[in-house]
């Protein structure tokens, strides 16, 4: 597995990357600055509580009529007149209540006041709830009635029928009775019940309340309305079923609250009108801002979530269309908002519609202590904040003012920062990368530079062929280019020396070798004693080779030489072989040879001289690591890159560790030397000298199995 080479380039790349430390530091600096911004928001938030909460303070005429003194409050009993955005039309069909619906109270068998018969769910139910717009109170009553009974015309009585019965205290705080009994559907008026509890006698026609009754398949629905100003805050609202037309008897009664008992009625919270007016002057103030009393309703609110951002996150822009206004609003700021998020234009208020507010702030200012809390809006898209601060009368906790504001600003704000910051940062590292890149590839096609000089001043062979030019650079790369240049002219004299010697060395022993040839041919053909006789035939055989040694040494040096001066001529291999191999089988009489041609024509340029003196090199190895009458095999054949020759020989095996030596020159792994035959480790290095002057490839490996040798030579096409 080959390692990762990291250049100059890419290592100054990496480390010019740590210049991104600097927009995180930024980064977490202005994340820093945003918290200390939501800190003082939050602190302003609080004393904005704290101011409205002053303006409330110990004037308990604002929440008598809020039903504020309540110690409980009854769900169903005890109710929440929403404010109504626009005047509700009385025709009995409720389209004017589906933005409130939400909002209305499902009464049922928990809700029933007498009951008379056994109740079935489809006998009686109905949803109501009660709204306030300008000085009226407006009621709805949805009810399902498995049989609508009405009142007959000629009857002086209205109780015998379906009716609905209200009951409460005036502004004065007196009793008051009520029943809308119609006779048919449309428009009606309440009767007023005369003074006595146990009577349903009516005293007058209370042409205040009115409204509009219309019956549906499934009951019918009833819409009232009646001013304000008829009522203090007790109030209750009773459904009376009345199903059999022949004895008209009441079956069950199901309201709010008892209608005949004063000490049962519950409350109508109607928000104030005097503490609205007191935060009207808060619209202004980039918050929404809420009362609620000691039960946490509603009493009055002022302001839009969706308009209170918080801090002013006004931020002048330029409008002009530059080059960098382009770059900046396409490509920039699509690539920062990658991180960063944007304030949404919208998100789901679920207080939008509270009548009621749920909190842990709330709760702790409602125990005197003030808090703020932070939220997330229901889909996850703005972090609201909310403070709370108690209202106090007569040392006593009454209510809360809550104020809220959104982050919007202050994202808006952390947002137009890191905008500018980004800029300048990507301007510092886009000139700082820029710069170490330029000196980077300088420095680094200098060192290649270096690199292919050195390169090809040394051939494949370790012949030095070129020189490499000084540079006059004063830095370490100069220095080591002129160090360089230094120790190549001196392995360049060095090689020249020890290229030389070999055929010096064999110049000057040649004269003494021929002379004690000639001196011991002369005293051979002297007559000498058997003991003379054989030391002169020792010194015969080692002066032979002595002489062939010398022949040797000087081989490699005269085949470059023929290769210089030798002029290419085109020859066909496969003739080539069939020559050579009929010389090897008379030459070789102990082998077997076999040559196998699958692919003919195969023509060579070159010189068949050399071409079969490197044959003559693998086939003297080849026998030499075989056994006697072993089979040595040539095979010619076509190969994916072109033809290859190979010589198989069966015997000894190579070295695991010199498979990749064995064409150096001076390299043999024979182990008995030959006696008679000196070896330097020069045949194999003068086939791969001739191979590479056919433009060939010579290889040398085990056979598959570990029977043997092959030596292959491929031919590019």
């Amino acid at each position: 597995m080959s390692r990762v080479r990291f250049g100059l380039r890419a290592k100054l790349l990496f480390f010019s990357s740590f210049l991104l430390t600097i927009p995180w530091l930024g980064y977490q600096y202005v994340w820093e600055m945003e918290t200390y911004l939501r800190i003082g928001q939050e602190q302003t938030m609080v004393g904005t509580a704290r101011a409205v909460a002053t303006a409330l303070h110990e004037r308990p005429a604002l929440f008598d009529n809020q039903s504020a003194y309540l110690k409980d409050v009854k769900p169903g009993t005890d109710l929440y007149a929403y404010k109504i955005a626009y005047p509700i039309r009385l025709d009995g069909k409720l389209d004017d209540w589906q933005d409130y619906k939400q909002l209305t109270i499902e009464y049922a068998q928990q809700n029933l006041i007498d009951q008379v018969s056994d109740y079935e769910a489809s006998s009686l139910h109905f949803r109501h709830m009660v709204g306030q717009y300008d000085r009226y109170l407006y009621a709805m009553f949805d009810v399902t009635d498995n049989t609508v009974l009405l009142r007959p015309k000629n009857s002086l009585r209205i109780d015998k029928n379906d009716h609905l019965q209200i009951a409460m205290t005036d502004s004065i705080g007196v009793f008051q009775r009520y029943i809308v009994a119609p006779s048919e559907e449309g428009w009606v008026n309440a009767y007023l019940l005369k003074d006595d509890l146990g009577s349903l006698q009516p005293d007058r026609l209370e042409t205040q309340i009115q409204g509009q009754w219309r019956n549906t398949d499934n009951g019918y629905q009833l819409e009232l309305r009646f001013p304000l100003a008829m009522m203090s805050s007790k109030i209750a609202f009773a459904i009376v079923d009345v199903d059999n037309p022949v004895t008209r008897e009441v079956e069950n009664i199901m309201g709010t609250a008892n209608p005949s008992k004063v000490d049962s009625l519950g409350t109508v919270l109607v928000p104030s009108p005097e503490i609205e007016k007191i935060l009207k002057g808060l619209k202004y103030s980039n918050a929404r801002v809420w009362v609620v009393d000691k039960h946490m309703r509603v009493l009055a609110r002022s302001g839009d979530i969706s308009k209170a951002q918080g801090v002013n996150s006004t931020v002048k822009s330029d409008a002009s269309q530059s080059w960098w206004k382009y770059i900046e609003t396409n490509w920039l700021l699509p690539l920062y908002y990658q991180i960063l998020t944007k304030p949404p234009a919208d998100f789901v208020d679920d207080l939008r519609d509270a009548y009621s507010l749920r909190g842990q702030d709330i709760i702790e200012a409602l125990t005197g202590k003030p808090s703020s809390l932070w939220r997330l809006s229901p889909d996850n898209k703005a972090v609201i904040m909310s403070a709370a601060h108690p209202i106090y009368i007569d040392d006593t906790v009454m209510g809360a003012v809550v104020v809220e504001q959104t982050t919007h600003g202050i994202r808006t704000l952390r947002n137009k920062a890191l905008e500018r910051q980004f800029h300048y940062i990507l301007l510092v590292i886009l000139i700082s990368t820029i710069a170490l890149f330029l000196i980077a590839s300088r420095l680094s096609w200098r060192i290649r530079k270096l690199r292919n000089e050195t390169e090809s001043a040394i051939d494949q062979q370790g012949k030095i062929i070129g020189d490499i030019v000084p540079s006059h650079t004063r830095d370490e790369i100069g220095d080591l280019s002129r160090t360089f240049t230094s120790v190549l002219s001196k392995l360049s004299q060095y090689n020249a020396y020890l290229e030389n010697m070999a055929s010096r060395l064999s110049h000057e022993l040649r004269t003494p070798v021929a002379i004690v040839n000639s001196s011991l041919d002369n005293l051979l053909l002297e007559e000498q004693s058997e003991d003379n006789k054989q030391y002169l035939d020792r010194a015969k055989q080692g002066i032979t080779r002595l002489s062939k040694i010398l022949s040797n040494m000087s081989e490699a040096t005269r085949l470059e030489q023929a290769m210089q001066s030798n002029e290419r001529e085109e020859f066909e291999l496969g003739d080539l072989l069939q020559g050579c191999v009929a010389g090897y089988e008379l030459a070789y009489g102990n082998r077997v040879f076999a040559l196998n041609i699958s692919h003919s024509n195969v023509t060579v340029a070159g010189s068949p001289e050399l071409f079969a003196q490197m044959l003559d090199k693998i086939i003297a190895n080849a026998v030499e690591f075989s056994d006697d009458n072993s089979v040595i095999t040539v095979n010619l054949k076509s190969h994916e890159q072109g033809s290859v020759l190979s010589v198989e020989n069966l015997g000894c095996l190579l070295p695991e560790n010199m498979q990749d030596q064995l064409l150096d020159s001076m390299v043999s792994v024979r182990k008995v030397q030959n006696s008679t035959q000196p070896h330097l480790g020069l045949g194999l290095y003068i086939a791969k000298i001739i191979a590479e002057y056919h433009e060939g490839v010579l290889n040398i490996h085990n056979l598959k199995g570990d029977s043997g040798v092959v030596v292959s030579l491929v031919f590019s096409r």
